[in-house]
């Protein structure tokens, strides 16, 4: 394929957000749009970067490096530990987890005591205060496209079925299993050690991003579009 790279012009914003591991969707409108009206386009040529950019049918587009791997990182786990409690938090309060986490909202007030009510499970994310939840989940959900936050209001943004697929997974397992009289251990996720074998921390999810700390995303942009044009010459 030629690619006309001045069709491409939020080539450098949309390569800046996603490779960061953003999530860009209809909440970005001028990135959702361009990568909407040349997804093609933008798909060659992030693919001779090495990444795979992903279109999910609900309205938004993430980078999967093309990496073999093992185990999703800290921050990825966090997240998804984070997703597990509200949704078990949510049904217990009797209010539809689904009905939230797809575009529901959930008031910082809210925060401390879900904190105490898991206080067990957030220990296995390193989060004992208000503070470090605040910082290691709920900024982290903001600045990788999962929710917005205003006026102490987070709204859950599209993304968040990343996650929220995999917990409605785990829940339909246990109730075939609970309706079969079986036991199904499904124990909530538990995170990494620090000190276990590197390999093991490899991961092909966008929230890891040490596999490129050595190269800087403007010289893997030229690089590709060097390539890229070597290519079709």
């Amino acid at each position: 394929m030629h690619l006309d790279l001045s069709e491409l012009s939020q080539l450098a914003p949309i390569f800046r957000e996603l490779f960061k591991g953003y999530h860009v969707s209809r909440r970005d409108p001028e990135l959702y749009a361009q990568l909407s009206n040349f997804q093609d386009q933008y798909r060659t040529l992030f693919r001779a970067l090495g990444f795979e950019l992903v279109c999910d049918t609900r309205g938004f587009y993430y980078f999967v490096p093309d990496l073999a791997a093992a185990a999703v990182n800290k921050t990825a786990q966090r997240l998804a530990l984070f997703t597990f409690i509200l949704v078990e938090h949510l049904a217990d309060q009797g209010r539809d987890p689904v009905a939230v986490l797809d575009g529901g909202s959930l008031g910082r007030d809210e925060l401390p005591s879900l904190l105490e009510k898991y206080r067990d499970l957030f220990i296995q994310a390193e989060v004992q205060t208000v503070e470090e939840l605040e910082e290691k989940i709920m900024r982290r959900m903001t600045q990788l496209g999962f929710a917005g936050e205003e006026n102490g209001i987070y709204r859950f943004l599209p993304p968040m079925h990343r996650f929220l697929d995999v917990c409605l997974s785990v829940q339909q397992d246990r109730d075939l299993a609970a309706s079969l009289h079986s036991v199904l251990p499904l124990p909530a996720p538990v995170l990494i050690d620090d000190d276990s074998d590197e390999k093991l921390l490899e991961t092909d999810d966008p929230l890891d991003l040490s596999d490129f700390a050595q190269e800087s995303e403007e010289d893997a942009l030229a690089r590709a579009i060097v390539e890229e044009q070597e290519t079709d010459a």
